[in-house]
């Protein structure tokens, strides 16, 4: 068991992160007329004016909340906010960012499985990564009844010296997370694995942000009459 936590906590995030970077290089590199989002409203619109802003801004808040809370070193907000609220706020925050990814997902997994036009275009990979995000919200939410339970932030603190000993490279990573309840580790680990699979699918999207929209000039679009 000790060498599996080692292996899972220890070893596997740098293969994740490798694979995630140099996976991502070379598909952008020597397969870019597959560097697509893939989308398939041309199909069908039904379902996606809810379905899609749920999931996309659910899943954005998601990802910078996980990004500051974890990465960022205490000694910058303890002056204004202590542990235990910034527990308080990781739960509220994450369960409503989190509740829009799993009700975006779940309305657009179910979309791309019973519309058969989108179905048809759908690819096992398109299912499978959908499934997976849904899986990985339903996993946080479920995380949240754990964290209520340790309301001085302890248990979340032993997340954050994980998080923060695997990106500075310090050794014994997997130690931080002696205690910790299973739901946590299983949302490490598909967290991770879906940073394995991202240069395979067409979560690649995500590098091509659309950034250079807020600068550009204004456009006028009429409807063709």
């Amino acid at each position: 068991m000790s060498f599996l936590n080692f292996l899972l906590f220890s070893i596997y995030p740098y293969i994740a992160g490798s694979v995630f970077l140099l996976g991502s290089w070379l598909r952008y590199d020597y397969g870019q007329y597959s560097w697509r989002a893939g989308s398939s409203q041309i199909m069908d619109k039904k379902g996606l004016r809810i379905a899609s802003p749920l999931f996309h801004i659910g899943i954005i808040g998601i990802f910078f909340g996980h990004f500051v809370g974890l990465l960022t070193p205490h000694w910058m907000y303890e002056s204004f906010l202590s542990i235990s609220a910034k527990q308080q706020l990781a739960m509220v925050a994450g369960g409503i960012f989190g509740a829009m990814t799993l009700l975006g997902g779940a309305m657009l997994l179910k979309r791309r499985l019973t519309n058969p036009r989108v179905r048809a275009t759908s690819s096992t990979g398109d299912l499978l990564i959908i499934a997976l995000l849904v899986a990985q919200a339903a996993l946080g939410l479920g995380t949240i009844f754990f964290s209520a339970q340790h309301t001085d932030g302890s248990e979340m603190m032993k997340l954050v010296g994980w998080a923060q000993a695997i990106v500075s490279f310090h050794a014994g990573a997997a130690a931080h997370l002696d205690g910790v309840a299973l739901i946590y580790r299983l949302h490490i680990v598909l967290g991770m694995t879906l940073f394995l699979i991202f240069p395979f699918c067409r979560l690649v999207h995500i590098w091509s942000a659309p950034v250079e929209y807020l600068t550009r000039r204004y456009q006028l679009v009429r409807n063709r009459r």
